[in-house]
């Protein structure tokens, strides 16, 4: 059984030259060292935490922020081992097979493969993240043996589900870090470095391979590493961060010859109230608001729009749930009973409730992070995060929320009200998921994408990148499981690289 390393032991100006060095311990570097633990590979794994929260350590995350109200870039991440799924809701969902796609009224949409190359890993994911039998969107059935679903006329939106990793503790998802930590050390390929924190990139003076990374710790001291093959692990922004600022060989960084590492930066907007939803007959049952326990998964209901409706009505994903039930007023109670009367249904014990929402965001490459004068505690540069939601992203909601107030109409089980009609009311309505995407994102062409196909940077022969960063369009759907799946698929092509 292999230990887990203090790097502020390692001596200043050591050389390590391992096959594959892993940047980062969240879900990405873990999943991608256990995928590989019987591959004839030496790893090692640097994660910039220790197995703790560090204040000093997380300090390394400050930027700033300007344009639509972000989360501190401090407090959206965690930086110990296991990464964000120390404080992930536990939240999956797989992509649909749309988000794929190159959308014609999306500009710079499309992954450079379907959703079937991700098929044959998700069972594996859906493992690792600990979120029970493969249900999503057969979870229907089992939840109706005990109360019926707000029936939906025929339409665009239908009822998904998501699932929650919460199967193996009942109580919180799982946290990679704490529940893999003996998995890897029973590694007898892997070593992983805590508090080891990877400060340059260090390319070949023709720019076409990865020489060796920095590693340096808060304590002063910084040693090299020489790997055959390196896959960087570290998050959508801290990935984007380390190429850019790593620029002595390649002038705008690693990877950024076509000025695109940091853009196309992407997270879930999730404004909240953004529609009050009717059920004629009364209350929903209380798998509408909580996840509910079923033989095998923990699941809660979502509205989802449908592929053919997506295509046919240009829209966005997004993934409506239900959540707290809402007094109505006079005026609303009066409409209510106009619209009942007209439909010829009994509205007498009508309930409603406030509903949020997980919005795509269509890609914009100038969304995006890029480089300040100001430095962290390693003389780093910090960030700055550039965010923009446009008014189509919303509109685009609009017209997926007013289809599922027709299908309740149609079906004579409910209405739907639109609460937000200026942006100043939905930029005012937004939380965020914590998902951050699209900072190196995935594209055949360089001219389009920071890596490729099998998630190697172009024109770099032995540098990936893992994790959501390379997602080039997001779907609605929660990434943790999601790129846990195209990890899995990296791995593999690692292991045939390595033969």
């Amino acid at each position: 059984m292999s230990s887990f390393i203090d790097a502020r032991t390692v001596p200043a100006g050591t050389v390590l030259e391992p096959d594959l060095a892993i940047v980062g311990g969240g879900p990405a570097g873990i999943s991608l060292a256990l995928a590989l633990a019987e591959a004839p590979l030496t790893i090692m794994l640097f994660e910039s935490g220790g197995m703790e929260f560090d204040q000093t350590t997380q300090a390394l995350y400050g930027g700033s922020e300007s344009g639509v109200t972000y989360l501190p870039l401090d407090g959206s991440r965690l930086r110990f081992l296991g990464g964000s799924t120390n404080h992930w809701g536990g939240w999956c969902r797989p992509l649909d097979p749309i988000d794929f796609e190159q959308r014609d009224w999306l500009p710079h949409s499309g992954w450079p493969f379907g959703i079937d190359e991700l098929k044959p890993y998700f069972k594996r994911a859906q493992a690792l993240v600990e979120a029970g039998d493969w249900l999503y969107d057969d979870a229907g059935p089992q939840l109706e043996k005990t109360a019926p679903l707000l029936k939906l006329g025929a339409g665009g939106v239908y009822t998904s589900w998501f699932q929650f990793s919460k199967t193996r503790n009942d109580v919180l998802p799982t946290h990679f870090g704490t529940r893999y930590a003996e998995d890897l050390k029973r590694l007898a390929n892997l070593k992983l470095y805590l508090n080891a924190n990877a400060t340059a990139l260090n390319l070949a003076p023709d720019a076409a391979s990865l020489q060796s990374i920095r590693i340096a710790t808060l304590g002063g001291h910084s040693f090299q590493v020489k790997p055959k093959r390196a896959v960087l692990a570290m998050g959508a922004i801290e990935n984007a961060r380390l190429m850019l600022a790593s620029n002595d060989v390649m002038k705008s960084g690693v990877g950024n010859q076509n000025d695109l590492v940091g853009r196309f930066f992407a997270d879930h907007p999730i404004p909240r109230d953004t529609a009050t939803l009717v059920s004629f007959a009364g209350p929903l049952p209380g798998y509408y608001f909580n996840s509910t326990a079923i033989d095998g998964a923990v699941v809660r209901p979502t509205y989802a729009p449908s592929d053919a409706f997506e295509r046919n009505a240009k829209i966005t994903g997004s993934l409506t749930t239900v959540e707290t039930s809402v007094e109505l007023d006079e005026l609303d109670k009066a409409a209510i009973v106009t619209t009942a009367l007209a439909l010829g249904v009994d509205a007498s014990n009508a309930k409603a409730f406030s509903v949020g929402c997980g919005l795509e965001l269509q890609p914009d490459p100038e969304r995006r992070l890029t480089l300040t004068g100001a430095r962290d505690a390693l003389g780093m540069p910090r960030l700055k995060l550039t965010n923009r939601v446009s008014d189509e992203d919303f509109a685009r909601y609009r017209l997926t929320m007013k289809e599922l107030g027709r299908q309740l109409l149609a079906a004579g089980t409910g209405m739907i009200r639109l609460n937000y009609n200026t942006r100043a009311e939905w930029v005012g309505a937004l939380d965020w998921g914590n998902h951050h995407l699209g900072t190196t994102r995935m594209h055949v062409d360089p001219a389009h994408g920071v890596v490729d196909a099998n998630s190697k940077v172009h024109g770099i022969a032995n540098l990936y990148v893992a994790g959501s960063g390379v997602f080039p369009t997001y779907g609605a759907s929660n990434p943790t499981m999601n790129l846990v799946a195209l990890t899995l698929r990296l791995a593999q092509h690692i292991r045939w690289m390595h033969r």
